[in-house]
């Protein structure tokens, strides 16, 4: 059973949930979170929609197992390929999954040209089709896979010479296009908005969709009435499946805190030790 001042559950291929994690902290700074990066897997993009759902299988067991009262899935491949079985597999749960931001996107383009950054599972997947089908009939839409990306980030190489020049393969097309909005796909690509702002200029609007799935994520736990009456400042617990220390070390770069890291190891696809 449920408790409010149970944690929130949050889990990504790495630390690309962290700018979700980011989102939910300021959201709701009375929250305890527990954050699973399965950075031994990372990164998803390539991988089998069955693996995916394995993988997101076992970190549910593993996040209930730790008390998690709602489950946010802050991995945009992950919700493509598995937030529907995950629903499916433990109908008790409530899950906060990640969505391209293409309705937004649609509201507020003036060119009609909007650009997507998202890895190719994500735009494989149903969950992007029917987002697409729902509010992008009446612009034009460009992807971009941008291979290599989520390596970079995960690396801590947020403004390199190589990350710049990913982007830019991304971007400049999309830029002689006309687009006026670029919407991020994937949970790792906030953390180069910097980098995307510079190249697009001031005219271009770049959408985040973190805030939302914060918001949700309150909404949810409101409706449910498990929101944490406490004022103090909340505890963040982090897990990885991969180089502990490696995470660690990109905490203060990409949340600006510090924190201990524990260190998990899986016993198969859909089971964590």
């Amino acid at each position: 059973m449920s408790s409010q001042t149970n944690p929130i559950g949050v889990f990504d291929s790495g630390v690309g949930g962290l700018s979700v994690l980011r989102s939910i902290r300021e959201q709701m700074p009375a929250e305890d979170v527990i954050y699973f990066g399965d950075q031994g897997h990372v990164p998803y993009g390539a991988r089998s929609m069955v693996q995916i759902q394995n993988f997101s299988e076992g970190i549910t067991r593993f996040l209930l197992k730790h008390d998690s009262k709602i489950i946010v899935v802050a991995c945009n491949t992950a919700s493509a390929a598995a937030l529907k079985y995950l629903r499916a597999t433990f109908p008790e749960v409530s899950f906060v999954g990640m969505e391209p931001a293409v309705k937004p996107a649609a509201e507020k383009t003036q060119t009609g040209k909007v650009g997507v950054l998202a890895t190719p599972a994500t735009f494989q997947g149903a969950l992007y089709a029917s987002v697409v089908e729902r509010f992008g009939a009446d612009v034009e839409l460009f992807q971009h896979t941008c291979p290599g990306l989520v390596s970079q980030i995960e690396a801590g190489e947020l403004d390199s010479p190589k990350t710049r020049a990913i982007l830019e393969e991304a971007l400049l097309p999309m830029l002689e296009k006309n687009i006026d909005t670029v919407v991020l796909g994937c949970t790792h690509y906030p953390f180069v908005i910097p980098l995307i702002e510079q190249i697009v200029g001031e005219n271009v609007r770049v959408i985040d969709p973190a805030p939302s799935v914060a918001r949700q994520a309150e909404r949810l736990l409101e409706v449910r009435g498990l929101i944490n009456p406490g004022s103090r400042d909340a505890r963040v617990r982090f897990f990885t499946s991969g180089d502990s220390t490696s995470m660690k070390s990109l905490l203060p770069l990409l949340l600006g805190t510090d924190g201990e890291v524990e260190s998990v190891k899986w016993k198969n696809d859909r089971e964590i030790q």
